[in-house]
């Protein structure tokens, strides 16, 4: 089983020869003690038919690949778009190289984070040894001027206190009293990664402006606040900064890790990149208005913002597609008395026309899609407006007022007249719905592939395509770069849709002679 110079082969085919093929065979047999082919197929057909489904629904005490990620993994993101600061995790070395590898995968890049290294002895005695240390030394090696600092499921569960433990460090000398720490609770075993990373960033509220506002005023700066929340299409910083721009806004962006996301190669390594400075950030409180590009998701520091900054945080939905962007844009310009320019009229135009282009091939195709809340949100609206159908609609970390706006949304369409909403549940639930209510494609992330993969084991006719769309996008590249906000994101979102429709006509039509009466050459 050896390879040779001359030719060399990756796992696929290499694992298909007959020297591989004979030891796994093998393997099978002395040591996996699985049960026989014939009744691993009977159980597999079983899982496809309603009655399972029923059962699958039932379901209260097990999560089975759930339709998101812990809270720290967000705090990480939002501590990476912020000028020169480390992301700092309160827990143990595994769960910090999960967030780093999570991360990396997705944009194939290399991401600071550190953690104090908790062990057992930590989970006894309590980790503020261990941020002491930390502390010290994350500073000393990696010269950030500012560490956020997060926490992970064992320092949560013995009831670490970072504002202690952070408030003791600077009294003790590990750390220098004026050096910036903002922190954040960010317990795993509740919420997912989007409260993470709105706790976070409630956190560097708190931290730069909760102790300073005697001095600040509504709208004394004229500029305008926007926050993404946990946002991983590093286009969509892009083109919020490009529409801001040619408004000729003045804007804050609070929150921008699209530049050591996305570091060029060429020769010099970036541990820091971009990202928003600590004077934006005290000087948010001045703005007119903050504007939370994904409310759904930012429940905490929106709060704040209308709390403590005493600015009405206008209600938004997130700008995607062509009526939210539209929304979005005039709401600017209401703020800011900046009118919208010509050229994104121009730019609304030419999605308008691609729509027209398209429609014929999206109407009354059939989808369902699972992710994050806002984005789930956004994406059902422009499926709507399209003339598609979404089916299945699923958010697990999402609540009832969520559901019920989700519904609303689809109940003023007719096209949306028969969706279904699922919160709480995860995408062993929805593999069940692929098979039970087929539609005619799947819009997720990468763990998607398996249900396809699935679909397709019980027949090709009841195969379901993924369209990878959200986070995270592991298995294919540069997705991450993309652009789904603005007009701009509905482009390439209409691209990438409409393609996968024609896609898959020419795969169901491409057989000579027999299916090649509709392989043609202009769609």
């Amino acid at each position: 089983m050896s390879q040779t110079v001359e030719d060399i082969k990756p796992s696929y085919p290499l694992f298909r020869t007959d020297d591989y093929q004979e030891d796994l065979a093998k393997k099978r047999a002395r040591v996996e003690e699985c049960y026989d082919p014939e009744r691993m197929e009977e159980v597999f057909q079983w899982t496809t038919t309603e009655e399972y489904q029923a059962l699958n629904f039932q379901r209260q005490a097990l999560t089975i690949n759930p339709a998101k990620a812990c809270q720290p993994l967000g705090a990480v993101l939002c501590a990476l778009g912020f000028e020169k600061t480390l992301p700092y995790v309160h827990g143990s070395q595994g769960c910090v190289a999960y967030f780093r590898t999570y991360f990396n995968r997705h944009f194939k890049e290399p991401v600071a984070c550190v953690s104090d290294s908790m062990t057992e002895d930590a989970a006894v005695f309590g980790g503020q040894k261990n941020m002491f240390e930390g502390l010290k030394n994350a500073k000393a090696l990696y010269k950030p001027e500012m560490m956020a600092v997060s926490t992970t499921c064992m320092a949560e569960v013995i009831g670490d206190d970072l504002n202690a433990f952070i408030n003791n460090a600077k009294q003790e000398g590990h750390i220098e009293p004026e050096f910036p720490i903002p922190f954040a609770h960010t317990p795993s075993f509740v919420g997912s990664h989007t409260t993470g990373w709105d706790n976070m960033f409630e956190g560097f509220q708190r931290y730069f402006t909760l102790n300073a506002m005697d001095d600040k005023a509504v709208g004394s700066n004229g500029k305008l606040n926007l926050v993404p929340g946990f946002e991983t299409y590093l286009g969509n910083y892009r083109v919020i900064h490009r529409m801001l721009r040619e408004m000729g806004v003045d804007y804050s962006l609070l929150c921008d890790p699209s530049e050591v996301l996305d570091t060029p190669a060429d020769g010099k390594y970036r541990m820091y990149d971009g990202g928003t400075s600590q004077d934006e950030m005290k000087d948010a409180p001045n703005a007119i208005d903050t504007l939370f590009l994904q409310p759904w998701q930012s429940v905490k520091s929106r709060k704040f913002v209308k709390g403590t900054w005493r600015q009405p945080a206008t209600d938004l939905k997130i700008p995607m597609g062509l009526a939210w962007t539209d929304a979005f844009l005039m709401q600017v310009s209401a703020l800011t008395g900046k009118p919208i320019p010509a050229s994104l009229t121009k730019e609304r135009g030419r999605l308008v026309d691609m729509m027209t282009d398209s429609h014929a091939w999206l109407h009354g195709k059939k989808f369902a899609l699972y992710g994050d809340a806002d984005f789930v949100l956004g994406m059902t609206k422009f499926l709507l407006e399209l003339g598609a159908e979404p089916t299945h609609v699923l958010v697990q970390h999402a609540n009832k007022r969520y559901k019920k706006a989700l519904e609303q949304l689809c109940a003023e369409s007719p096209y949306g007249w028969n969706t279904q909403t699922h919160i709480g549940k995860d995408l062993w639930h929805f593999r069940s719905l692929m098979f039970t209510d087929k539609p005619d494609f799947m819009i997720g992330n990468s763990y998607g592939k398996f249900i396809q993969r699935d679909t397709l084991h019980k027949g090709k006719a009841h195969e379901v395509p993924l369209i990878r769309i959200g986070f995270p996008i592991f298995d294919r590249h540069h997705l991450h770069r993309m652009t789904t906000l603005g007009y701009e994101g509905a482009m390439y979102l209409l691209t990438t849709l409409v393609n996968a429709v024609l896609d898959r006509l020419d795969e169901e039509t491409r057989e000579m002679g027999v299916t090649d009466y509709n392989y043609d050459l202009i769609r």
